[in-house]
């Protein structure tokens, strides 16, 4: 296996440049700053140009895995030389790359898919940056997330990116137990040989009725969206036996709870004024009905007015 070369701050001449249908592009030297450079989640065609330029001009590359990262290096023709900041070796590279910063160079983080600081330790150097005083500039672009959720066919107005769940069953369960009354769409990373047990769980915790998508190597050749309920997902995986690849798991929203009567809701502020001041009865109906508070004390007030309270 190939060791991996630590962050260094140090650099010599090399040719600033990337490569695009076989053109040789040049790359300008970049300010001072930590760039936070999106890359492919799967298909290298994904990279954005200004990613190009920003990883071929950098001062320092530091990556996720320099074998992986030289892949994409050496499809666009770059040749500045990838360092390893990873979460095995944070201790020793952030420093150094910290260093660079304040010697006034710039410094390119990649990990090996996706958005930086997303699920991985890059979160960590970027705060350091930052209460470091320096500038930190995303170059945003691909990102497993946003590419399963426009994919899903599930509600994209709110979303929550909820990371990994737990491994344990127990925890796993309580953790979409605290997730599930969330009025948004949630996404998980998840693993092959997890989703069904997972799904299932979901499937339990949540209601097999709430709709759901299994969304698994994105971008790549045999790219699949699963769609359905919870109940059909856990059907289909528990049959199904192991998948591949990495997975991202979409769940929407609950469903929006049926606005109560207006003679129940009436009768609910009847009730609760009886032993309690008009301003705290409405407070009290809010949290019961899910209703608007001004709604229902103008409603109470009503109510009493006509009552000849």
């Amino acid at each position: 296996m190939e060791k991996q070369k630590t962050a260094e701050p140090a650099g010599g001449q090399r040719e600033r440049s990337y490569r695009l249908h076989n053109v040789s592009v040049p790359a300008r030297p970049l300010d001072a700053a930590l760039y936070l450079v999106a890359t492919p989640i799967g298909n290298l065609g994904d990279i954005t140009l200004r990613a190009l330029e920003t990883l071929a001009g950098a001062d320092v590359l530091a990556c996720e895995d320099t074998r992986v990262t030289r892949v994409l290096l050496d499809r666009y023709g770059i040749t500045n030389r990838p360092y390893a900041y990873h979460e095995h070796n944070a201790d020793e590279a952030g420093p150094r790359l910290l260093a660079a910063l304040a010697e006034g160079r710039s410094v390119a983080l990649v990990s090996d898919a996706g958005t930086p600081l997303v699920s991985d330790p890059g979160y960590r150097l970027g705060q350091l940056a930052i209460e470091a005083g320096h500038r930190v500039v995303p170059i945003p672009g691909a990102s497993a997330p946003l590419a399963a959720l426009v994919g899903s066919g599930l509600p994209n107005d709110a979303f929550l990116f909820a990371g990994f769940l737990p491994t344990k069953d127990k925890a796993k369960r309580d953790r979409l137990r605290e997730l599930a009354a969330v009025p948004a769409t949630i996404l998980f990373f998840e693993s092959p040989h997890r989703i069904a047990a997972t799904v299932a769980a979901a499937a339990d915790v949540l209601g097999e009725g709430r709709r759901a998508s299994v969304c698994r190597e994105l971008t790549k050749t045999f790219e699949e969206f699963r769609r359905g309920t919870l109940g059909e997902l856990a059907a289909h995986y528990e049959q199904a036996g192991p998948v591949k690849g990495e997975i991202v798991l979409v769940i929407g929203p609950p469903d929006a709870a049926p606005e109560p009567e207006a003679a129940d809701v009436d009768a609910l502020l009847q009730s609760l004024v009886a032993d309690m001041p008009t301003g705290k009865a409405a407070t009290e109906a809010a949290r019961q009905t899910g209703l608007p508070r001004k709604e229902l004390y103008d409603r109470l007030l009503q109510l009493k007015e006509r009552n000849g309270d």
